[in-house]
């Protein structure tokens, strides 16, 4: 079938994007569900740091590439050997497709599933195939989701059911900015009711790990960021303290306030500057996680007496250690009753037109977590 898609030719165009236009929103071909997979007509669809890292080049994927990641849609159509979604289902897309029988699925950790992150990083869906092309051009799938598009292909194991009614627009941030961000809270770090936590980086995975601190019961929660307007948002949203991560004398201010660091601190800028302080602002016994993604060229160095000699302990946190079948209809009902208003944290809707210019405003960081809407 023929669909209107977002192409991705080549990576590291230069900004402004709503001039150098990276993303060409064309004609493509999408062939039909293989076995195992599952056709979909995308509804929302969330613009992510991970889609722009892969537009400027710090996390070089295959191209050319139909981008986007975060989404919600109906299944149209699924293959013979699919029982367990019919056409009509609404569902949200994940974007690390589980097999269910590598050593990390069968221990409950679908996010570090082995064929997933292969054929997400080869570009291609969990089977190996590329159902996505123009002419003979074979298009690359972008983990497995590609939903930047009228519809996709995708894996069964890219599918969780939506069962809650939402709408389209708030369920497509469940499937990264949400599970990412409450599920390093509650899945990575299990922060307990009491405890003191720092989130540095306030975009849609920092304000989602902002608001699992304040379900968590954390009675103190420093909110971290270079952006006023996102600092203050951060306040209304239940952080007790705020700093602009560009203050000289941040780390001492917070170490201070917090009587020698916090609990639990949460780098979610993909930033080396903030990883840093993080681990400055993390008390003795305390544990720093990070979530986000920068430049696997970047480095982040510490010295291991401390982490020895203060017991520290120091995590990656990857789509929040989620099981996703379980974890998103959890949030989901969190969200419905008020406990989680992610909400709060979705900025404009927009069409698939101006996706470039969605990614120049996400790239200022001032921009909420913006949506496209079919």
């Amino acid at each position: 079938m023929k669909i209107r898609a977002a192409v991705l030719e080549k990576i590291g165009a230069a900004a402004p994007y709503a001039q150098s236009l990276p993303l060409r929103v064309q004609e493509v071909e999408l062939d039909p569900p293989g076995p195992g997979e599952v056709l979909v007509r995308i509804r929302a669809a969330g613009l992510c740091h991970s889609d722009l890292s892969v537009i400027n080049g710090s996390r070089p994927r295959p191209t050319p590439m139909v981008l986007g990641h975060e989404s919600a849609g109906e299944v149209v159509e699924v293959a013979n050997d699919v029982r367990d979604l019919r056409p009509g289902d609404r569902v949200v897309l994940v974007f690390v497709p589980s097999c269910g029988g590598c050593v990390p699925c069968a221990e409950g950790r679908p996010a570090l599933c082995e064929p997933g992150a292969v054929s997400n990083t080869a570009g291609t869906l969990l089977s190996g195939e590329r159902r996505l092309h123009i002419g003979e051009t074979r298009l690359n799938h972008h983990t497995g989701v590609s939903c930047f598009a009228e519809y996709a292909v995708v894996s069964r194991r890219s599918c969780v059911k939506l069962e809650a009614d939402i709408s389209f627009a708030e369920a497509a941030l469940f499937g990264c900015a949400v599970l990412t961000g409450v599920g390093a809270v509650i899945n990575t770090a299990r922060v307990q009711a009491g405890s003191t936590v720092a989130v540095l980086g306030l975009g849609g995975v920092g304000l989602n790990a902002l608001l699992a601190a304040v379900a968590s019961g954390a009675r103190e929660i420093v909110a971290i960021d270079l952006n006023e307007d996102k600092l203050a948002l951060a306040r209304e949203l239940g952080a007790t303290m705020t700093v602009n991560a560009s203050d000289e004398g941040a780390a001492t201010a917070i170490r201070t306030a917090t009587h020698g660091g916090v609990d639990y601190a949460f780098e979610m800028a993909g930033s080396i500057k903030a990883m840093e302080l993080a681990y400055l602002i993390t008390r003795r016994g305390g544990t720093t996680i990070t979530a986000g993604l920068p430049s696997p060229e970047h480095k982040f160095s510490f010295s291991p007496v401390s982490l020895v000699g203060e017991e520290r302990t120091l995590r990656g946190s990857y789509i929040g250690s989620s099981v996703p079948v379980r974890d998103i209809a959890r949030y989901v009902d969190l969200y419905q009753r008020g406990k989680l208003p992610v909400n709060r944290l979705m900025g404009e809707q927009i069409g698939l037109a101006d996706i470039n210019a969605g990614f120049d405003r996400l790239a200022t960081g001032h921009s909420l977590r913006d949506v496209v809407v079919f």
